[in-house]
């Protein structure tokens, strides 16, 4: 029997008439929902030549004492089996360490990433360079050096480096993919690979990309620990999502397949169809495959970057929406992206400040034995 459950229940009779799109439609008459689609105004019959270019639909979001609890749906070995599969898979050793922005050609960039300083920056044709990013001399941390055609000179005494580097200073491999950037470092377990498992993403030029990135105290498992339970969505972020429903019979260990609704106010939303999986240990990826916005995806990469003051691990979410759609009318949003880029970063960043707490409680209670999972 599939688990189609939805996670928003029927409104109760003080609230009124009850709108059928927060209804199951297996309990209501197939031709009320049809009527329901077919009117952006309650009321105001729509052609519907005009109803299939409007995406928005009319959603009332119900309060939490009428939604249907998840936590049954949420069995925490169905969670557990997605992450063991997710990390049984070889990631080559690469490891995401920021935008493709992050990067320019008039100096460098360090990241710390595993415990390792890594320094980037352009060479003359503005490929990405990476590598050590101490200075092999006396030690200098080379951030915000000068790079001048391609070669980057060190703060401390100007000693020069180049994308060839020589017997004390080795490039690393690095790529930069367009939206992200990644460099390959020898990792223990990891069999190296030519170049990084990027997911299926829509065509650059008719896509807006955003990045945001946030740092938090766990592991990169607890980062998709989290994206591996959808359950939460509707309950942890009804500001974002609501009428969630996993589809259990099309979905597997290596995937999940769900139906939600994303909010854009408390009457009104989107509904699509998603698929989440992890195409390698640190990363998950949630693609639209039904809906507005077909081929979008967000990606969200988990870097670790060492242990902090106290000994803890650091990890770094890294996540990248690309947002598509095949309407004429996107092109205009890919005009406007200098306005959309910022929007889409300040929804992302209020997804993570809950979602961090859900990520730094699980690896906390973990530390301590605690974690029923």
């Amino acid at each position: 029997m599939s688990l189609r459950t939805h996670a928003d229940a029927t409104p109760g009779p003080e609230d009124g008439p009850i709108p059928s799109s927060t209804v199951p439609s297996s309990t209501i008459p197939s031709s009320t929902v049809a009527r329901s689609r077919g009117r952006l105004i309650p009321g105001l019959p729509m052609p519907a030549a005009i109803r299939s270019r409007i995406p928005v639909e009319r959603v009332p979001q119900p309060r939490e004492d009428r939604m249907t609890s998840t936590w049954r749906l949420a069995k925490p070995r169905k969670i557990a089996a997605a992450l063991v599969a997710s990390q049984a898979q070889n990631s080559g050793g690469w490891y995401v360490a920021g935008a493709s922005t992050d990067v320019g050609r008039k100096e460098s960039v360090t990241r710390t990433i595993a415990g390792r300083e890594v320094v980037f920056w352009r060479d003359e044709e503005g490929r990405l360079v990476a590598g050590p990013g101490a200075c092999p001399h006396l030690g200098a941390l080379m951030d915000r050096c000068p790079v001048f055609e391609g070669t980057m000179y060190c703060r401390w005494h100007g000693l020069a480096f180049d994308k060839g580097g020589d017997a004390s200073w080795r490039p690393y491999t690095a790529v930069d993919d367009g939206v992200l950037i990644w460099v390959q470092l020898v990792t223990a377990g990891e069999e190296p690979t030519a170049a990084p498992a990027l997911p299926p993403r829509p065509p650059q030029p008719g896509s807006v990309a955003a990045v945001v990135a946030q740092p938090g105290t766990c592991e990169p498992q607890d980062v998709i620990a989290n994206r591996l339970d959808p359950w939460h969505g509707s309950w942890f972020h009804p500001y974002a999502f609501s009428h969630l429903v996993v589809d259990d019979q099309a979905s597997d260990e290596h995937k999940m397949l769900v139906d939600v609704t994303f909010r854009l106010s408390r009457t009104w939303g989107v509904p699509v169809r998603a698929e989440f999986s992890c195409p390698d240990t640190r990363t998950i990826v949630m693609r639209i495959i039904e809906g507005e916005g077909t081929g979008s995806v967000v990606e969200t990469h988990a870097t670790p970057l060492g242990a902090d003051a106290e000994g803890r691990p650091m990890t770094m979410i890294t996540e990248a929406t690309i947002a598509y759609s095949d309407r004429p009318g996107f092109a205009a949003a890919r005009w406007a992206s200098p306005v959309l880029k910022p929007l889409i970063r300040r929804t992302a960043r209020q997804l993570w400040v809950d979602d961090l707490d859900y990520a730094e409680r699980r690896y906390e209670l973990r530390q301590r034995g605690e974690f029923p999972g």
